[in-house]
């Protein structure tokens, strides 16, 4: 996300609302990052079809478990500094521009967060039950805490954790979304990232204050 051409893509926002995701039934959506707002169970109307999609892709035995959509401007800056200054505390001889290129392995910075444009969703794989299946890591884990098995094609992690991944990265991709790749549960459409990956002139979604 560092990289200076994912700043460069201009943003031609379609205006397109947020909308709960848990007003569809569909999905399974995970308590761990609700807010009081309940800013992160919202996405752009267009995500929602295309998870809708994806999810009819998926086997019988699975079902998307959504963790987080949309993420206020605010408290992106406030992950990425959080993050930034636990990395500059760890590194004490990296440099400004190094710090700012590590977090962003982990955390969008905040002028360019397809979370904050509602256009990103971290999400993973439940069996029938409701419990997630094994993806390799726990979800959010830093490539520092999982030395590098975070990364979606990361070697280091089993059989069945890798089915898994190829599975959830197959129907989203069919449903049109891009895969972070340094976050296995992170995919987003429409954003900056996402035009600079599909060769597209300009994002759709830019960063909104809208709930």
């Amino acid at each position: 996300m560092s990289d200076p051409r994912v700043a460069a893509i201009p943003v031609q926002d379609c205006g397109e609302e947020l909308i709960d995701i848990r007003a569809s039934g569909l999905f399974l959506v995970d308590q761990r990052k609700q807010d009081s707002d309940g800013h992160f169970a919202h996405l752009r109307h267009g995500l929602i079809e295309r998870l809708e999609h994806a999810q009819r892709l998926l086997p019988t035995e699975f079902r998307m478990l959504v963790v987080e959509g949309y993420r206020p401007p605010a408290l992106q800056r406030a992950y990425f500094e959080e993050y930034a200054t636990k990395l500059r505390r760890g590194n004490p001889d990296w440099s400004d521009s190094r710090v700012h290129e590590a977090a962003s392995r982990y955390v969008s910075p905040p002028e360019i967060a397809p979370h904050s444009a509602g256009a990103a969703v971290d999400l993973t794989l439940a069996a029938s039950d409701g419990q997630e299946v094994d993806m390799g890591t726990r979800m959010n884990a830093s490539p520092e805490e999982s030395d590098g098995a975070c990364y979606t094609h990361a070697n280091s992690i089993s059989g069945a954790a890798r089915a898994h991944r190829d599975t959830l990265c197959r129907v989203m991709s069919a449903a049109g979304f891009v895969n972070y790749p340094t976050e296995r549960w992170h995919f987003s459409y429409g954003d900056r990232y996402w035009a600079l990956h599909t060769g597209q002139a300009a994002a759709i979604y830019g960063p909104s204050d809208r709930t």
